[in-house]
């Protein structure tokens, strides 16, 4: 049984020997899984505790204000305290997706929760495809199996799309995707015979250069933090395929496409504000809830214009421009005033972006997700290690990712929920490193038979194991509305909202 399903998982002769795109099933099997569990669980049903806050947060906030003709403005949750006015707060994309699905589903309504959360079970399932992919290319065709399948049935890698009314699972998608579409550009691909390596070297690739500069333009405009990457990829690629026609050409083509992307909400902000913007406004006032005094590692939420009444009221009178650079010097004074400290909190910062961030869940659910979330992290960071050390393709690419992007995490304040794009990669990186340690021993038909049995069946363990505790908090949890509530202050006053039903 497991031989005959280990074949189907494999899809052999569904694509063309040295095809690197992923079989349709993987995406199919990815996208029923989270859109059953989303809808059996109904994560659909939002608690409208807080005037429905966690519809979306800051972006719901938003989304409605749009939806009721009041502009891109009014994000926070004391909205009964009125309306503060015009906002950069959160960048553009999902604000604006919520908005549309406001309009045609109605505001904060379950129906407008599940269409969403069903928008982001259909990014999750092609992210698998992304993952095999890239997998692929990279390692091998063993590797794009077991790390295609494990994204695709793997509760914590969907976790953000059955529950979470925000960005991770859109973000994550397209950063797949043009890593992708990168690897692509650069014809990178291990599994292909030699007689066709090369065959498409003399061809320009302009529409690639356009699709990979979309690609980046929304992702700016989704979380603006992934561009710290952008130089590093857009020169890899350019490097990689400088002998093609109009290399350089299509680069600057890319280049004046991926600022056209921006442009509208540039100046969308410099009308509003009166000065320039870059993407977001609000990096002042996250520094100062990470470093700013009494602060201890965590982001000080109670201090935030969500919850504290005071900094609701002078985020009101001030605008958002100069309550944000207000907070910001503040917190840059105190950092220069006390430098060990901010290296404490930094250090601990790193501490919970690779290991994970403490919550004061029960042990039973804590200790479960801490071991998965740090071993994950683990077991990626060592893949990549010995990718660099084996010169993999890619892999000083995907070293640049890791050194890059949690940069901004680590001095200004961690959420389980930033890892999230980094984690297709982590996956890969982890089968990788499993795959490499496999005993030379095993090199007959059956001895490989009966160790691909041997982790399937640790696989299917394993995710049993975890499907059942996630099913059992999700339908316990639906019966008590009070303890939904207590949770929600607990996740807030911590300043950790990753205790999700999914989270380990």
């Amino acid at each position: 049984m497991l031989e005959r399903l280990w074949t189907w998982m494999k899809a052999d002769g569904s694509r063309a020997e040295g095809d690197a795109r992923a079989p349709w099933r993987l995406f199919w099997v990815a996208f029923a899984i989270r859109v059953l569990y989303m809808t059996l669980a109904h994560t659909y049903r939002i608690r409208p505790f807080g005037d429905h806050f966690q519809f979306g947060w800051e972006a719901g906030r938003i989304a409605r204000s749009l939806a009721t003709g009041q502009g891109y403005a009014n994000p926070f949750a004391l909205s009964f305290l009125g309306p503060t006015g015009p906002t950069a707060w959160v960048p553009p994309a999902y604000p604006l997706l919520i908005a549309a699905v406001f309009k045609l589903f109605g505001v904060y309504t379950s129906l407008s929760a599940w269409v969403l959360l069903f928008i982001n079970c259909v990014l999750s399932a092609l992210t698998a495809m992304g993952v095999w992919e890239i997998a692929y290319r990279c390692y091998s065709r063993a590797n794009a199996i077991w790390s295609g399948w494990l994204w695709a049935l793997y509760p914590a890698a969907m976790q953000y799309a059955v529950r979470w009314l925000w960005e991770m699972s859109l973000t994550t998608f397209l950063f797949t995707t043009v890593l992708v579409i990168a690897l692509r550009m650069r014809d990178i691909n291990q599994n292909r015979g030699g007689a066709s390596q090369g065959a498409s070297s003399g061809k320009s690739q302009t529409g690639a250069w356009i699709l990979f500069a979309l690609l980046w333009g929304i992702i700016a405009l989704s979380t603006s933090t992934l561009l710290l990457f952008l130089p590093v990829c857009g020169i890899w690629v350019l490097i990689g395929t400088w002998s093609r026609p109009h290399a350089l050409r299509n680069a600057i083509l890319a280049a004046i496409v991926f600022l056209a992307c921006l442009t509208p909400w540039e100046i969308r902000n410099y009308r509003v504000f009166n000065a320039f913007i870059p993407i977001r406004g609000n990096l002042g006032v996250e520094t100062y809830l990470g470093n700013g005094p009494g602060s201890n590692g965590w982001v000080m939420v109670y201090d935030h214009p969500n919850m504290a009444v005071d900094q609701f009221q002078l985020y009101k009178q001030m605008g958002e421009l100069r309550y944000a650079k207000m907070r910001g010097d503040l917190a840059r004074a105190y950092m220069r005033a006390h430098p060990s400290h901010f290296l404490a909190n930094t250090l601990k910062r790193i501490y919970f972006f690779w290991i994970g961030v403490p919550s004061d869940a029960p042990l039973a659910v804590e200790l479960p997700r801490m071991l998965s979330y740090s071993f994950i992290s683990l077991a990626g960071l060592l893949g990549l290690a010995l990718s660099l050390r084996n010169r993999i393709p890619g892999a000083g690419l995907i070293a640049w990712i890791f050194i890059l992007l949690p940069l901004p995490y680590y001095t200004v304040f961690v959420q389980a929920r930033f890892r999230h794009p980094f984690e297709p990669l982590l996956t890969i990186l982890a089968v990788y490193l499993f795959q490499s340690a496999t005993p030379s021993g095993f090199s007959t038909k059956s001895d490989r038979i009966k160790r691909s049995s041997n982790l399937i069946w640790f696989c299917l363990f394993w995710l049993l194991r975890s499907y059942s505790q996630a099913i059992h908090i999700a339908f316990s949890g639906t019966s008590s509305s009070r303890k939904r509530k207590r949770l929600w202050n607990r996740e807030q006053l911590s300043g950790s909202t990753t205790l999700k039903v999914l989270d380990f």
